[in-house]
Order: C-alpha cells, then structure tokens, then sequence
C-alpha cells in the first residue's frame, strides 16, 4: 500500500499499514521458542486529520496494543506507520523522541498510571520538564493554564493524586497528555473504569479539546453506545485483525460482517418496543488463543454463517461499497 498525502476530501494525518506484533513464547529452562502470540496480524487503516477513530472489540483482540505499536512504545514485528508520510517503525531513538510531543497516549486506569508520590502539578510539568518546552514561572503558569482547561482548581496543583476522585484523575491524565500540544491522542478505554454519570462528562471533554485544539483521537473502547457517540468511523477488530470499517452511521445501520452484526446486536436499543421485537445474535464457543488461531478467517469457529471456504482461506480486506471495507468472503 502506498502513502498518499490526500484524498479527494480529507488529509491522511496517520496511516497504518499490514501491520504486526508477534510476542514469542518462550518455555523450557533454555527459554526456547515455541510458537507466537499473534497480537496483532496484519492491519491497515487510516487516520484523518481532525476526526475520531473508533477502535473496537473483545478483550484480548489487540486493540491496546495496537494503540500503543503507532505510539512505538513496542517495536513492531512488521508493517509501517506512517505520520504524515513519515515512516515511525524506520526512526532511531533520538529522532522517535523529537516525535513524541506529537502523538500521547490517555490510559484506562486513572489511578496506576499516576505516581502517588508526585503532586498534580509535578505530574502535569513533567513532559514540560522532559522536553525542556518551558521552565520556571512560565512552566507553572502552563500548569494552571492546563488544570483550568480540563476544568481543575489551579489551586490543587500541590495536591497529590489521591486526593481526587477518578473522573477528576482521568481529568489530570488528560492534562498531561495535552501538555505538549499533541496532534494525535490515543485513548485507551478512558472512561472504562469510571462510573456511568462521569464518563459523559470525560467524553464531552475530549470532545471539548478536539474541537479547540484540533486534535485527531484513536479512541479505543469496547463501549459500542460510547463509540458510536464520539466517533466519525468505526473499525472493528477480532483477534488481530480487522473484520469491518466504514462510517460511524453506516456501520451501525448496514453493518456487513457476521462479528460486527453480533456485537451491535447485544447492543441495548432504548425503544423498548424495538427492544422487545428485535433478535440477538447469540455467538456460541469461546474466542480462540491468538497463540493458535484458526486457519482461514480468524472468526469461522464462531460465526453463524461460515463456509468450508472460510476455513481454508483469509478474507481479503476489501473496500466492498464507498469507503466500506470489510473481510469476509460471504458479504455483499
């Protein structure tokens, strides 16, 4: 696949291409390997300039790490990641960390990724301090400036981590990560571990930010309701691989793989006479180990209308109707 700047309507801010992590697994008292984990098995999608890509499926399908393989926080095995035409996996160190202030990274769980021996300000200063983009007054003032974007009291910047609760925690992370005036965001399950009445106010806040800063979020959840709320396009993935990508309206109204017709079926309708009508598409047997996944399409042990054919064969990733893709070989 090659790298193309623009399309007819909108800039390619990040592109993803046939990209994969294998983790080895390594046993004996030698440490031989044995086989891999197939995290992540050969993707590719791209990221507009200014929207919100949502990223979403089970547990275990490799969402988180493919958040953090476009970050380079792990290396990959293959495939590129381009930003704004710039190859990330060919950078050394020095040049990835010139990169850094460009790409940040929100996580799901407010309090562990917070040092509880640091005060709020310490924490919001650091990737100030890290990359030497202010210092003394000024880098305080940013600080206060911060806290009071992402509606904080300025005056609790000496207080420490635990003496906020989790929305406003998840309000300090999101601080940090806007401290070096990111373009790309991504957001690993952020408002997962938050109560249901604050998780609109975290997600109206990104909202908020994207719209004043100009940012582009890979927003990472397995919260369809959420996902279709903020996000313009939707990519589902199951066990390292794409099945389906399209706009956030024609995937919820037309989806065409089996795996995203199940998920949005388990989907609570507020109707309750749609709810009552309306059939659930129950998926029966387990997800298999991406250390030994099926061979053919990744879904076919599960999927209610499989073929010999799906068994034997990968789906192609194709763009079956206008910026629709999909891999299955049975859509239409």
């Amino acid at each position: 696949m090659e790298y193309h700047a623009m399309t007819a309507e909108k800039e390619i801010f990040l592109q993803v291409d046939n990209l994969k992590k294998y983790f080895p697994i390594m046993q004996g008292l030698i440490r031989r390997k044995t086989g891999d984990i197939k995290a992540v098995d050969g993707i590719s999608f791209d990221i507009y300039k200014g929207e919100t890509l949502g990223l979403v499926g089970e547990s275990g399908c490799g969402k988180s790490t493919t958040g953090l393989l476009i970050l380079q926080l792990y290396p990959v095995t293959s495939g590129n990641i381009y930003l704004e035409g710039q190859n990330l996996t060919n950078l050394n160190g020095e040049e990835l960390r010139k990169l850094r202030p460009r790409m940040q990274m929100i996580f799901q769980d407010p309090h562990s990724c917070l040092n509880p021996r640091m005060t709020v300000g310490s924490i919001v200063s650091e990737p100030l301090l890290e990359h030497s983009v202010v210092s003394g007054r000024e880098r305080q003032t940013r600080v206060e400036e911060l806290l009071d974007l992402v509606g904080l009291d300025p005056t609790h910047a000496n207080r420490y981590p635990h003496e906020f609760s989790g929305g406003q925690r998840q309000r300090i992370g999101i601080a940090r990560a806007i401290a070096l005036n990111p373009e790309l965001i991504i957001c690993d399950e952020p408002i997962a571990a938050l109560d249901v009445s604050i998780q609109a106010q975290i997600v109206n806040l990104l909202e908020d930010l994207q719209s004043d800063l100009g940012l582009t979020y890979l927003f990472i959840s397995h919260d369809l309701s959420m996902i279709r709320h903020i996000s313009h396009r939707v990519a589902v993935m199951y066990l390292g691989r794409l099945m389906e990508l399209a706009n956030r309206k024609e995937i919820y109204k037309n989806p065409l793989h089996p795996y995203t017709q199940a998920l949005l079926s388990a989907v609570p309708a507020p109707d309750p006479i749609f709810e009552e009508k309306r059939e659930r598409i129950i998926l029966t047997g387990d997800v298999p180990s991406p250390a030994n996944p099926p061979p053919g399409c990744p879904f076919n042990t599960r999927c209610p209308i499989a073929v010999n054919r799906c068994s034997q064969e990968v789906p192609e990733w194709r763009e079956l109707r206008p910026k629709h893709w999909v891999a299955c070989h049975l859509a239409e």
